[in-house]
């Protein structure tokens, strides 16, 4: 079994799921072959795929606090709660997973685009519909593993 862990990922002590994958022998070869974030994206467009720029996102485990319990319904939950971000066209993201609160991050230049009333709307619609109790948004805005020390 592979997954698409990359070099930088290797710094990145909140990568909880890269000791689960050397626990069990998953191999990373693009990690292994020092492969960067930027290499990727180079390569990748000049193959003409068409995700070379798609933004980045880490395995849904990273949504919820250190040393929380996940299981699939909340992962389900978070999975849904993403999608709703998504399709309103928001570009980088995630749903923080909190118990019965969602806590969404967006870049902070987005914060217009989701606090219009017709989009933060759909947004709180969506993710109670996802069996969230509270929706709320982060004012720190999107941070790569903001989770990793709450608890």
């Amino acid at each position: 079994m592979a997954y698409g862990e990359i070099a930088e990922d290797r710094l990145d002590p909140t990568r909880l799921g890269a000791k689960a994958a050397r626990e069990h022998r998953v191999v990373a070869p693009l990690a292994e072959a020092g492969l960067t974030k930027e290499e990727i994206r180079a390569l990748s467009k000049a193959r003409g795929l068409p995700t070379w720029n798609k933004a980045s996102f880490a395995c849904l485990s990273s949504r919820f606090p250190k040393g929380t319990r996940v299981d699939i319904a909340a992962m389900r939950q978070v999975e849904q709660a993403e999608e709703i971000l998504r399709g309103l066209g928001f570009r980088q993201y995630r749903a923080r997973h909190h118990g019965d609160i969602c806590r969404i991050e967006v870049d902070s230049e987005d914060f217009e685009k989701l606090l219009s009333s017709g989009v933060r709307q759909a947004v709180v619609d969506g993710i109670r519909k996802a069996g969230y109790r509270f929706v709320t948004l982060d004012l720190a805005g999107y941070q790569m593993g903001s989770t990793a020390g709450l608890g």
